[in-house]
């Protein structure tokens, strides 16, 4: 139970890391293309490095304790089922990018709010993997985790907020919707955690299907994002960046 509450509360923080992105719109109106786009990389590194050593390995490595020699499988099974989700919350859910435009059904939803399910997609399985981390029962590795995404989801909330205040939002509800975002994350770990501390041999599986969601949201959603308007280098060094330091946290806190 301990566990379970660490989790929770650990993606709660990680969530609350969008509020701190978005706080740089009290004080200016406007952040170049470029540095979006380079701490947006650092993001989808961050998440790369999270998947591999923070959710991958431990759930072989867990898969091989109660199945011998068929760990692996069950992560290739999981990371498949988390993917094939994200991908059907994708399409069937009506939602919009800035740079990419509108994705999924039509629907006669204001713009903003379609922007906002965007984000909610993303964060989902990242507030997941936060709590299923802590399942693991390695405490260092569940909080190097949800720093590792409490750190991704600042570049997010500054690239919720700023869109806001150019359609002519207040600084002040920019700043509410971009942390709203966030607070889906809380709800990911409740989820995550849940499963994992009520039903431990779903462990291995629920890293691997956390993984496979992350890793769809950086292909799909990230990557795309940051290589848009030729700034597809500046891009590559931060998601560089964003990897190492994801690996290192793992490392030294794990």
């Amino acid at each position: 139970m301990t566990l379970f509450i660490y989790g929770v509360i650990a993606s709660l923080l990680a969530g609350l890391g969008t509020a701190a992105g978005a706080l740089p719109v009290l004080f200016v109106r406007a952040v170049s293309r470029k540095t979006v786009c380079v701490m947006l990389g650092g993001s989808a590194g961050v998440m790369l490095a999270a998947t591999s050593f923070s959710l991958i390995i431990p759930g072989i490595e867990n898969g091989d304790l109660l199945w011998p020699g068929y760990g692996v499988f069950v992560v290739m099974a999981g990371i498949l089922c988390g993917g094939f989700l994200l991908d059907l919350i994708d399409k069937r859910m009506p939602h919009e990018h800035f740079i990419k435009g509108p994705e999924g059904p039509s629907s006669r939803w204001k713009r903003i709010w379609l922007f906002v399910i965007a984000i909610t997609i993303h964060n989902f399985p990242e507030g997941m993997a936060v709590g299923v981390g802590f399942g693991t029962g390695d405490v260092g590795a569940g909080i190097s985790l949800a720093i590792g995404i409490g750190l991704q989801n600042i570049p997010e909330g500054l690239a919720v907020a700023l869109p806001l205040i150019g359609l002519g939002y207040s600084r002040w509800k920019a700043l509410g919707i971009a942390a709203a975002t966030g607070m889906v994350e809380p709800v990911g770990g409740l989820l995550g955690a849940g499963a994992v501390t009520l039903f431990h041999p779903v462990l291995p599986f629920a890293l691997a299907f956390a993984a496979g969601a992350m890793l769809f949201v950086i292909s799909e959603e990230i990557i795309p994002e940051t290589h848009s308007e030729g700034k597809s280098r500046p891009a590559t060094y931060g998601l560089l960046t964003g990897f190492i330091i994801m690996m290192a946290l793992d490392n030294l806190l794990g």
